[in-house]
């Protein structure tokens, strides 16, 4: 059990996630890291956690998310996700920026 606070509930959540990333083909690491984020955020959601970020509690849920935030499909990655990478890259302007224009100014990425 990666974590000890966890219970039997988010252990089978976990291993649930973590068995189906394998399968999708995704290397164990991985598969790790987004099965502990997952529970982690569901645990946030329920108020089991001693501490949750805003994000945990107000996105929607990791279940109805499924794969809208993965960086492919038709929507790309979000504005959010553009906008934090611009910010790490020191982007000008960025706060005013539209979706479009920061995919833009970050190089059609």
């Amino acid at each position: 059990m990666p974590q000890a606070e966890w219970s039997a509930q988010r252990e089978r959540q976990y291993e649930h996630v973590k068995d189906s990333l394998k399968q999708q083909g995704r290397p164990s690491g991985l598969a790790k890291e987004i099965a502990a984020r997952t529970v982690n955020k569901e645990r946030a959601r329920k108020g089991e956690s001693k501490a949750a970020s805003r994000t945990s509690t107000e996105d929607i849920s990791s279940g109805r998310r499924g794969g809208l935030r993965s960086h492919r499909g038709p929507g790309g990655r979000t504005r959010d996700q553009l906008y934090q990478e611009a910010r790490q890259r020191a982007i000008k302007g960025r706060s005013s920026m539209s979706k479009a224009q920061l995919q833009s100014a970050l190089g059609g990425r």
